[in-house]
């Protein structure tokens, strides 16, 4: 007498289960729609057309287009920031490299979405703001691990890694707009001038000695 494989019963997924996927699903949609398209380019029945579902689906799950699109945002940056949290295996140094072509990648590759954030999104969106600025501190967050072993560091210190970030954000806008740089000599460039502000905090401010990577990029 055969007896029959068993077979694994798969539980059909609950009602919240599907939400979250079906969520994830047009979000991910709209991460491939915004990746080089602006915010105004697109309407919600282009947006609903193309993501081939109707358009008050989107509204059901998001409530409006701005809506839609912060999730978005929201969720494309989450990525960024968990690359910049990560390599803590790595020295320092090269967490911070990694962390820097990271940034690099991101914004090559999303450029609608790194210009909205950086610039502050449409008009002046508070939130948008406040995710800039998470991503700004996770950034100075990681540099002050790498440079300086902490991340309690005096106002003048913390200033100084801000400016550098600043003007990372517009060079990096620049660059993506028209690469002539590789991303690898882009990288290299932001970490030596990185070095150039660590040592300016360092002589303002002796308690935060730039690291030894720093002092050789001089």
């Amino acid at each position: 007498m055969s007896s029959r494989p068993s077979q694994t019963r798969v539980s059909p997924l609950t009602t919240s289960q599907r939400s979250v996927a079906r969520r994830a699903e047009l979000i991910a949609i709209g991460r491939r729609l915004f990746a080089d398209t602006s915010y105004d380019a697109l309407s919600m029945d282009d947006i609903a057309r193309q993501a081939q579902v109707a358009k008050g689906l989107i509204y059901y799950y998001f409530r409006s287009k701005r809506g839609y699109y912060l999730a978005i945002v929201q969720d494309s940056v989450a990525d960024l920031v968990a690359f910049a949290e990560g390599g803590l295996d790595l020295p320092p140094a090269d967490r911070v490299h990694r962390s820097i072509d990271g940034y690099l990648r991101y914004a090559e590759h999303n450029q609608a979405a790194y210009r909205t954030i950086v610039t502050g999104g449409v008009g002046f969106d508070a939130e948008v703001h406040a995710i800039r600025d998470a991503v700004r501190e996770t950034i100075v967050t990681t540099v002050a691990e790498g440079a300086y072993g902490r991340r309690d560091i005096s106002p003048l210190a913390r200033m100084g890694l801000i400016t550098w970030v600043c003007g990372v954000e517009g060079a990096t806008l620049d660059w993506a707009g028209r690469p002539e740089v590789s991303r690898e000599t882009m990288c290299d460039l932001l970490v030596k001038t990185l070095g150039g502000a660590l040592r300016a905090i360092e002589e303002l401010d002796p308690a935060h000695p730039a690291p030894e990577p720093a002092r050789r990029d001089g």
